[in-house]
């Protein structure tokens, strides 16, 4: 395992879209509300469209006055990276990019998450749809405090995990089992990698894990008849957002459908393939050597909805 201090902000968030959802996306004087809350940046490349609609979702380890994992951070880095396609019939999906992944951009190599730091937001995007293939319509990046703020809002979420763990990196202090936990430790439960034996993949699975209960949650019977509550949830989680130049409440609200699909039983989840995930490079240490060839094909599959649904991706194999 290597010797070095974990970054912040391995978390995902695509929370900010199920809010949308417990607004109560009818009524007119909401969707305006959200339309100006949103916070533009160019994000967007020139690829031409492909089959079905893809978003980009990141988590970034810009901090807000969140615990853990101390230590200076210039800039950001976008250690959570999310592919969700929803093709025009089929199952949606939502696949994970591993933030170790090795790319190359004029000759030097980097991972990918260090991409949007050392370039440009919109050269990330460019990596991405050079691993995917397809074109990247929308991005909603959640910086690190996000998590935090919207857990706290819905007064907790429940969480599972059959491992006991006292993490001094991450924060997590864990006793096996199920427990509703508030917005520091969901965010400690989404950073932890140390202590897991799948390392940053079991991350991603955890991760994945906490997007789905703050679904459950903020879909919920409770949440959707208390506007005040989900008005405070969706401030919560969109002063934490940024979103690509195109954006709008009805790219959100398709993403939103799009996520609650995929993360249910009739989707497809999980991670794309690799051939080496202990890849070793001179001046940039181990990385996640991808498979070209098997990830175009995948989501070539996934945004034409031929693809059947459950758990893709190489630790999903390994795993059956």
């Amino acid at each position: 395992m290597p010797k070095r201090r974990p970054r912040v902000g391995r978390i995902v968030l695509s929370i900010f879209l199920v809010l949308i959802l417990a607004l109560g996306i009818g009524v007119f004087s909401a969707w305006n509300w959200v339309d100006d809350q949103l916070n533009k940046q160019t994000w967007l490349t020139s690829k031409a469209d492909t089959a079905g609609e893809s978003w980009l979702i990141l988590g970034s380890d810009e901090r807000e006055g969140t615990i853990g994992d101390a230590g200076d951070v210039e800039g950001f880095r976008t250690d959570t990276i999310l592919v969700l396609t929803k093709p025009k019939t089929g199952s949606s999906s939502l696949i994970s990019i591993p933030r170790d992944s090795l790319v190359e951009i004029d000759g030097s190599y980097m991972k990918i998450n260090a991409v949007a730091q050392l370039y440009s937001r919109k050269q990330l995007v460019n990596e991405v749809e050079d691993i995917t293939g397809q074109k990247i319509n929308h991005v909603a990046m959640v910086r690190f405090g996000g998590l935090v703020k919207v857990v706290d809002a819905l007064g907790g979420v429940d969480l599972c995990y059959d491992q006991n763990v006292n993490d001094p990196y991450s924060g997590m202090n864990w006793t096996a089992g199920c427990h509703t936990v508030d917005g520091n430790t969901a965010l400690a439960f989404s950073r932890m990698r140390y202590a897991d034996v799948q390392g940053d993949f079991g991350r991603a699975a955890r991760q994945r894990q906490v997007i789905n209960a703050i679904v459950k949650k903020g879909a919920s019977k409770q949440t959707l008849t208390n506007f005040n509550k989900t008005k405070k949830v969706a401030a919560a989680a969109l002063s934490s957002v940024t979103v690509d130049e195109k954006a709008s409440t009805s790219s959100l609200l398709r993403m939103a459908l799009a996520f609650k699909s995929a993360s249910g039983k009739d989707g497809i989840s999980g991670s794309v393939y690799w051939t080496d995930p202990d890849y070793y490079v001179d001046g940039v240490g181990s990385c996640v050597l991808l498979n070209d060839a098997k990830n175009i094909q995948l989501f070539s599959e996934l945004s034409h909805g031929t693809h059947s649904a459950g758990t893709v991706g190489t630790l999903a194999e390994q795993q059956n």
